[in-house]
């Protein structure tokens, strides 16, 4: 195993992990927030790609563009959600509940890329189900609003469509794919905010370091380090790895944010995240594939 592209891939999840934070510390809606965002973030991926002498092929593969173009859509709504979630109820049950989105991918697999599925997979998927009913239990008996929950499902919804479609492009991979995909949801996010409030963002000069950390390091470098790891590392390793992104999260939020959870919210959280790494840790290694190493952790995708 490449160890230089291991460290990559592992720093790019910790980024991720981090990213409620920074956000935590900007004080605007989540809706410029992610704005912000994906403008910044959009400005550096592409530096970097034409720097290191990428060439766009949207011509040559039309069917491929369009459906990445539709995933940058799914992306920039799935993060709105998100992003609302981690200022209703909290960064680490938003990330939770965001997590669920690989479990629908996964257990829908079958019907939309005709993947087996395995028993491990079906167990898992119960396993999620008693962790989401114990911490959403525990959310409504706090008296957090339903507004946050529907946030939460909402990214993990708009998440499976991000990889649904993204999985549709077999030609358009790596940095390409998510240059276009990160400047597709720049683009949706900012037609969202302009009709609902209008593009001018007013925000205290002290908060745009915070801003430009999230857009430069989280997002932008995030992601160069992220998509140019994945080439070389097993594709089970990626799955697996990945979910240290969740965890690092809700790790983060009790140390930096003070947030605390309950015991069976502590329960359903291991549940969440023991039930989505099950089906990726006994599956068969002859249907792990090199496209599969580009859905089944999101990175560049929170």
């Amino acid at each position: 195993m490449d160890k230089k592209a291991l460290v990559k891939y592992l720093a790019s999840m910790l980024l991720f992990g981090l990213n409620g934070i920074v956000a935590d510390h900007i004080p605007l809606n989540s809706y410029e927030i992610v704005l912000l965002r994906t403008c910044i973030g959009s400005l550096l991926l592409v530096t970097l790609f034409l720097l290191g002498k990428g060439k766009f092929h949207l011509r040559a593969y039309k069917r491929d563009a369009l459906f990445i173009a539709l995933s940058g859509v799914a992306m920039g709504a799935s993060w709105m959600c998100l992003y609302e979630g981690y200022q209703q109820i909290g960064v680490s049950l938003s990330s939770l509940l965001y997590y669920c989105g690989p479990v629908i991918v996964m257990m829908l697999s079958p019907l939309l890329f005709r993947e087996k599925l395995t028993a491990a997979k079906l167990i898992g998927f119960a396993v999620v189900l008693v962790g989401l009913f114990l911490v959403n239990g525990a959310v409504v008996q706090n008296g957090l609003n339903a507004w946050g929950l529907l946030c939460g499902f909402l990214s993990a919804v708009t998440y499976f469509l991000m990889v649904t479609f993204n999985k549709q492009s077999t030609r358009i991979t790596g940095m390409e794919n998510a240059v276009i995909q990160l400047i597709t949801a720049f683009i949706t996010v900012g037609i969202f905010v302009g009709c609902k409030q209008g593009l001018l963002i007013r925000m205290p000069l002290e908060a745009w370091g915070w801003a430009l950390l999230l857009g430069l390091v989280n997002t932008g470098f995030g992601c160069y380090l992220y998509f140019s790891s994945l080439a070389t590392l097993p594709a089970q390793t990626v799955a697996v790895c990945g979910y240290l992104e969740l965890l690092s999260a809700v790790v983060f939020a009790a140390l930096l944010l003070n947030e605390r959870m309950t015991v069976p919210q502590l329960i359903g959280a291991a549940c969440i995240l023991l039930g989505a790494m099950l089906g990726e840790l006994w599956r068969p290694k002859k249907r792990i594939t090199k496209i599969q190493k580009s859905s089944i952790a999101p990175t560049a995708k929170s």
